[in-house]
């Protein structure tokens, strides 16, 4: 039940999000375009990250999970009959907003709930959730664009998993009743039997925008080189798709090698997590960031070669590679750097960040290629990395208190 709709979701998504690009260029977007409309995804799930902490905070994690499934059934209504390119990205906006529900209701469930000594293991796993969700979801959806020739069989196939998801958030057990009932929450203070005086102490409850400014030095420092990351691995979710498109390659083939991607990011999420556990969380984060920003560098200087098919699949596991070493780790650094009294607001205003960078990447990328050149734009990604992994090794010895940095 902590994992299982996480994994669900997922997987349905991964399933989806290759196809993005390709049915916003069916629709009539050119290559810049269908990069603004991939990017609706990602803007969605920034703009749900304020509301979906409000909603766990004020219902629990499964009436916010269990509605919010039942609107992306919506927002897949939505994709299937678009005949306008502005009603599909409408509709995937719509179910980038109700994904922020998945993720920050187990990010703060995790947060309060994990010892400290295996955090990074527990929340590389929440992570490798996703993670394997892109490596099923594309060969799945390869095969059933291979079976019916159609790309709304993977969209059904993505309301299925919502289905899945719904029964299981409503009809099994609650973890946040489980975790209590067994007194298994490392935070709360062991009851001792004696009769309480005096006022019970309490927390003030503090806005997401007055944390923000509270914790506006470790923000505007790591939280940008986190953000930095989030950038890079949404650039990774569009730039491999478009580059498939603007190579001529077909929507099966594309969607085979941004899952052998998947494949090789999910190989080493567990490793991610015992890594930042044992030797801290920067030897996670920086070789990640090293990768990835060679990985785009390189990539950029191939599309006109001869071999520009080979050079995209290599460089697509190269990436792969990177985003793999770097899973969890924003999940973790945010849990590291949360107050213990209440962490809610701070991981709301850490994921608002980390979920900005995620969201301008894609909107970095369909200007540049307007502007300038795909290629150009994938390059200028590169340079993000670089900078980014800067940041982690100014920042992180810093803030992260130094057993775990």
């Amino acid at each position: 039940m902590i994992y299982g709709p996480t994994l669900l979701f997922a997987i349905g998504e991964g399933a989806v999000i290759p196809l993005i690009p390709v049915i916003a260029n069916r629709l009539g977007a050119d290559v810049a375009l269908a990069a603004l409309v991939a990017a609706a995804l990602v803007v969605g799930q920034l703009c749900g990250n304020i509301p979906a902490g409000w909603a766990v905070a004020r219902f629990g994690e499964r009436i916010t999970m269990g509605v919010a499934g039942i609107v992306i059934l919506g927002g897949l209504v939505g994709v299937v009959f678009a005949g306008t390119l502005a009603i599909f990205a409408a509709a995937v906006f719509l179910i980038g907003f109700c994904a922020a529900s998945f993720a920050l209701a187990r990010h703060s469930f995790m947060t309060t709930r994990v010892p400290l000594h295996f955090r990074a293991r527990a929340l590389s796993l929440l992570g490798g959730t996703f993670r394997l969700g892109m490596f099923v979801g594309p060969f799945i959806s390869a095969a059933l664009l291979g079976i019916f020739g159609d790309e709304k069989a993977s969209i059904a196939f993505f309301a299925v998993c919502q289905v899945a998801t719904i029964l299981l958030v409503f009809l099994g057990p609650d973890p946040e009743k489980a975790v209590a009932a067994n007194g298994s929450d490392s935070r709360d203070d062991e009851d001792t039997g004696e009769p309480v005086t005096g006022a019970i102490p309490t927390v003030e409850r503090v806005g997401v925008f007055r944390t923000m400014w509270r914790f506006r030095a470790v923000l505007a420092r790591l939280g940008l080189a986190a953000a930095s990351l989030s950038a890079v691995r949404s650039a990774r979710q569009v730039v491999l798709p478009l580059w498939g498109v603007s190579l001529g390659l077909d929507a099966s083939t594309i969607a085979v090698v941004v899952g052998v991607s998947g494949a090789i990011d999910f190989a080493l999420f567990y490793a991610s997590g015992q890594v930042m556990d044992r030797f801290g969380r920067l030897w996670a984060a920086l070789p990640a960031m090293v990768l990835m920003g060679a990985g785009f560098l390189a990539l950029s200087f191939t599309h006109d070669l001869d071999s520009s098919a080979m050079w995209f699949a290599m460089f697509a596991a190269v990436l792969g590679v990177g985003n793999g070493l770097s899973s969890g780790i924003l999940l973790t650094l945010g849990a590291d750097l949360a107050p213990a009294d209440e962490p809610a607001a701070f991981l709301g205003s850490w994921r608002t960040l980390t979920d900005a960078g995620g969201a301008i990447a894609p909107v970095m990328i369909s200007a540049l290629t307007a502007l300038v050149s795909l290629s150009g734009a994938v390059a200028a990604m590169g340079v993000v990395a670089a900078l980014g992994a800067f940041g982690f090794v100014r920042w992180v010895p810093r803030y992260v208190p130094r057993s775990r940095s």
